[in-house]
Parts: C-alpha cells; structure tokens; sequence
C-alpha cells in the first residue's frame, strides 16, 4: 500500500515543529502551502516564511497563493491528489472547495483546548484569562472557525511566570508529538472525532499593537499577566511623560502598594516600582525604543521616567 499523501499548510515557527516532526517519522509530504513571503526587519526585504525554509531545504514543493479562492488555486491542490491536508497556523481561511479535496479530511493543529479560544490568538488569550491548563487539539476543518469536531487533544499546566514566547514553544512540541502519534489513526478512520460544545465556545481575537498598552489603573496581577501574554509580540508598554515607548518584558507583583495608578513607588539602583489599580509592579526587564533590552537597575541609570 502506497505512502498517504499529505499537503501540509502553515507558515510561522508553530507550524514549522509539526511540519518537521512529519517529516522526521518518515511521512510523504507531496507539497507545502504557506504565505507569500513578507518584508521584514529594519531593511524590509522579502523573507521567506520558517516553513517554506525548511520545505526547500527538504526538496518538498512550495506553493504561495495570496487565496485560497481561485478556482486554479483548487485546481493545483486537487491535481496533488492529496489524502490529507495538515494546516497549522497558516493565516489563510479554507473555503469549502478546498475543505472537500482530500481523500480523508483537513486537519487543523490548534493551539488550544477546543472549544476553548477558538481564533488567531489562543495563547495570548490563555494567558490573559489566567487558564491554569491550555493544550493542543486536533480538529477537522469545517467551513466555521475552529469549530469542527475535535479528534485528540493533550493537556499542559501553565506555569506563574511563563510568557507566551515559551508556552508558544512547547505548544508547538506538544502539538508536533500529537500530530504524530495520531495520524495513523486518522488516515486509517480508526480514531473517531467528537464535536464541539458551542456553548462553551470562547473567541481569542487576533492582536493589535494598541492591545499590548499597559492600563496601571487595572490590578497588578492582571497587568503581569499582560505582560507576559505579549512577551515577545507585540510587546507591553507604557509612555514615559517624554511621549517615549516603553516596553516591559518581565514584571513581578508586589502586594500592599497604595498609590496613585502609575506612580513610582521606587525608581532607583534597587529597581522600578509602579502603583496599580491595585497592589503594584515590580517591573524587571525594560527597552527604550531603538535600545536593547535591559534590568531594571542598569535602566535607571540612563532613563528618567518620572
């Protein structure tokens, strides 16, 4: 019996862990999508996606469509006669046409318990809502969003001070090693899917900059988890009474702090101490604009955000 084909959608490091992990347990991936490549960086050049660097250095075929709703665009993904289209954070939406394609189903590796934080953001999302456990589930696509039944799903706690950078990491390890251990199952229709309760259904919005601007009139527990669920994109930040940008990567809570929301409760070579709506920060890992990070008491000794 011939290898399943697989087409594999996806585009940034989340997806590039399930991509690899396909590869490394010896799968036939016939062909990548992923999106076109962007300008990046402080020269803006066009660069190339995680996923589509490492499908070339594989030899596996990259197709970069800007939609997926060009009839040729059906036509290309049809004539690839595929048995199962993998999507994994790939940033374009299915239409029904392409959901009707492969031989068995499009699978969707998503960041999330679902029906937990359906959407762009569901890491951010967890962080923010301070969920003790999120995970990663593998669902079939429909034409909704995030909404199809769910085949599998694996568990993990979220620790007080992870950022979504490191929860993002091994979320995407999680997921890979699902993927995995579960395909053969879903190729071979041995693994039955479950559907969705939709009343439980929550919604994780895809982020804008302006949502990362630290509030000090909210609780400081609140404003760490903040914090932490923007660490590293886009960044949290607060502007100095100069108008600059701050950003704040690392934050504590310190409780019994009464004081005007946004006052400095300490600002010298011990570190920065901001009032909040309630208790304060402890704010440990600062950047200026155009500036590399830095802790807090070497902060102090260049900037005067007072």
């Amino acid at each position: 019996m011939s290898a399943p084909r697989i087409v594999f959608a996806g585009t940034p490091e989340f997806a590039l862990v399930s991509l690899s992990a396909l590869v490394d347990a010896g799968h036939h991936v016939v062909a990548v999508y992923t999106q076109p490549d962007r300008p990046a960086g402080r020269g803006q050049r066009l660069t190339a996606s995680p996923v589509k660097r490492y499908a070339l250095d594989c030899g596996i075929d990259v197709l970069q469509p800007l939609t997926l709703r060009d009839a040729a665009v059906a036509e290309e993904l049809a004539a690839l006669e595929p048995d199962i289209m993998i999507v994994a954070a790939y940033g374009l939406m299915l239409p029904q046409n392409i959901l009707n394609i492969p031989r068995c189903a499009c699978l969707n590796v998503h960041a999330s318990l679902l029906p937990r934080w359906r959407g762009a953001a569901p890491i951010q999302a967890s962080i923010l809502a301070n969920d003790e456990v999120t995970g990663v589930s593998l669902m079939r696509m429909t034409a909704g969003l995030d909404c199809g039944p769910v085949f599998s799903s694996s568990t993990v706690k979220i620790s007080g001070g992870e950022n979504a950078g490191e929860l993002h990491d091994r979320l995407a390890l999680l997921g890979g090693e699902l993927l995995v251990s579960d395909l053969p199952g879903i190729l071979a229709t041995n693994l039955g899917s479950v559907e969705q309760d939709d009343s439980l259904a929550t919604y994780a919005a895809k982020i804008q900059k302006q949502d990362a601007a630290l509030d000090w009139s909210l609780p400081a527990d609140e404003l760490q988890r903040h914090i932490r669920a923007y660490n590293p994109v886009p960044g949290a930040f607060f502007f100095a009474k100069d108008e600059s940008r701050i950003k704040v990567w690392k934050a504590s809570v310190i409780a019994g702090i009464d004081a005007p929301p946004g006052s400095f409760i300490q600002y010298d070579s011990s570190g920065i101490v901001v009032a909040c709506g309630r208790d304060g920060l402890r704010l440990e890992s600062l950047q200026l604009a155009g500036k590399r990070r830095a802790d807090a008491q070497t902060f102090v000794t260049h900037i005067d955000l007072r």
